[in-house]
């Protein structure tokens, strides 16, 4: 679907396809030699281009549920969503999981049911499904005229005029007729099929009965999903659709966040312990200093050079080449300078100047910038909320078989840990000299950080899985975790810390977590951790 909206915006002039066959090329988001071996997305990639006088950033993001928590990183980034179904399948595992995401971020969620020019559900099928799994109303925008190999085209209930495809090269774009409801006698010809053409216009009518008018404020809301059919990989439907998402789409908007004061000394020290992380002011997109924060980072981009970027979302201001920023984790009056940012398309970078409100660029990152961090200019510190981490279900210790490869491994893991490829817990008090343990939602993500280190590093590595199914962060803190131990309260839980030095319980099932944090109000579990927003 990615390739065929770069492919319509202008910015391919032959789509690809994630498993290639014959004479497929690649996808430009999907770049990673495993992404193309195993045909699906593991890692999240930026992708702009022009269009209709719009700048369009496309945030392409795995659509397996072992990288949700990646997808969720690149959401924080969005001002919108959408939300791929396919149209045999309807909603899958992975879709609810990634939907509660949407909504988390209250993101406005635009529909698009992909395949069908495969045999497919009702739409009305899909459409209760998804009203009723996520109490969403839907208002369907482009309506399928048959599906499979009677796959016709879609009507355009917003103009009233059915656009048929023909079916030619699925590399370029598609052969488009359009016809107005209004002229039966050519539709009927040209559709070419009495029980489609009739079905055509029961569905025009029993939709104009049954379903409410579209409330562009109650999308903006959540709590209605613009619903579109097509195929993308026949081209049916895709350019109508990112020609009415780029009509009904909200523009770049801001973000609330934390201000202080960039104190000094005795003051600073006062600031960074008062407590106080929530985020309550809104930063807008017109606010006259620069600020943005770090959504993603990615290390070997281009495995020649070894490089580390940065994945910058900018909220405020405009990003000059050359400017020097503070960094909300930095001590006060630390400055940086940002001498060199890209532009990203999948793998392929530009340089580039100036950059605004909306905009992803791509910084070097020599270790400095983690996800979360917030990078501005001006008096007053500004930290927008850290992206949040989730339970993982999944735990293993990673060691390295081969002792004079060590300072490869070392540098591959602690690279890869800072991409939020996994996540990474100790034992208490460990300050890295004793068994690293990762922690991941899905096996997939350990497959991942192996061959990358393989791949990328050189260096091979032994997982020992352990057996436990679930994290909770004690928000309680240390003393109440003691408190609970001392009590025999955490039999058979290990107790490991995350990178921020956070208590942290494992737990072999959920019974045991729900009755823990039932029966022990005062260790505060959560399964999910925010990082602080300064330091």
């Amino acid at each position: 679907m990615t390739e065929k909206l770069l492919l319509y915006g202008g910015a391919l002039q032959q789509a690809g396809a994630v498993r290639m066959k014959g004479e497929q090329r690649a996808t430009q988001s999907d770049f990673m030699e495993m992404e193309q071996a195993r045909g699906i997305s593991i890692s999240a990639t930026v992708m702009s281009f022009d269009y209709n006088k719009l700048h369009v950033n496309i945030l392409d993001t795995p659509g397996h549920q072992d990288f949700s928590e990646d997808t969720y990183r690149a959401l924080a980034a969005a001002d919108n969503a959408v939300m791929l179904l396919d149209a045999a399948k309807g909603l899958e595992p992975q879709t609810r999981k990634l939907f509660e995401v949407c909504r988390m971020r209250s993101l406005p969620l635009f529909t698009f049911v992909n395949k069908m020019d495969r045999p497919a559900l009702s739409p009305y099928e899909i459409m209760d499904q998804i009203e009723q799994e996520f109490g969403l109303e839907t208002f369907p925008v482009l309506f399928p005229i048959g599906d499979g190999e009677r796959f016709k085209g879609v009507l355009d209930r917003m103009n009233n005029v059915v656009h048929l495809f023909d079916r030619g090269d699925r590399k370029s774009k598609a052969e488009v007729e359009q016809v107005p409801m209004s002229d039966l006698d050519t539709l009927r010809e040209r559709i070419d099929d009495e029980e489609l053409f009739e079905k055509l216009l029961e569905d025009q009518e029993l939709l104009g009965e049954l379903i409410s008018p579209l409330d562009m404020e109650r999308v903006m809301k959540g709590e209605q999903s613009p619903l579109f059919f097509g195929s993308a990989m026949t081209n049916f439907g895709v350019q109508l659709f990112l020609d009415k998402f780029c009509e009904m789409g909200t523009k770049p908007s801001g973000r609330l966040a934390k201000r202080k004061e960039e104190g000094k000394g005795k003051k600073a020290k006062e600031d960074a312990n008062d407590g106080d992380d929530e985020a309550d002011e809104l930063i807008s997109p017109d606010h006259g200093e620069f600020s943005g924060f770090v959504f993603k980072t990615q290390a070997n981009l281009d495995p020649k050079h070894r490089d580390r970027l940065a994945y910058i979302r900018i909220v405020s201001g405009s990003f000059q080449k050359g400017m020097k920023v503070g960094h909300s984790r930095s001590k006060p009056g630390k400055k940086y300078n940002l001498a060199q940012a890209q532009t990203l398309f999948g793998s392929d970078r530009e340089s580039v100047e100036v950059a605004y409100p909306g905009d992803v660029i791509g910084i070097n990152n020599p270790g400095n910038f983690a996800i979360g961090d917030t990078l501005f200019t001006g008096n007053e510190k500004i930290a927008f909320p850290g992206i949040p981490s989730f339970s993982p279900e999944k735990f293993a210790y990673i060691r390295n078989p081969n002792p004079s490869s060590y300072k490869s491994f070392q540098k591959g893991i602690e690279q890869l840990l800072a991409e939020g490829a996994v996540q990474a817990l100790r034992q208490r008090n460990d300050d890295g000299g004793g068994p690293l343990i990762l922690a991941a939602v899905g096996q997939l993500q350990f497959e991942v950080v192996q061959a990358r280190l393989k791949s990328e590093y050189n260096v091979d590595s032994d997982l020992e899985p352990i057996g436990y199914t679930l994290a909770r962060w004690a928000d309680g803190g240390w003393d109440a975790v003691d408190k609970a131990d001392a009590a025999g309260k955490l039999f058979g839980i290990m107790i490991v810390q995350d990178r921020w030095g956070r208590p942290v319980l494992l737990f072999r099932n959920d019974w045991k977590a729900a009755s823990v944090g039932e029966d022990e109000k005062y260790l505060e579990l959560k399964p999910w951790s925010k990082p602080p927003m300064f330091e």
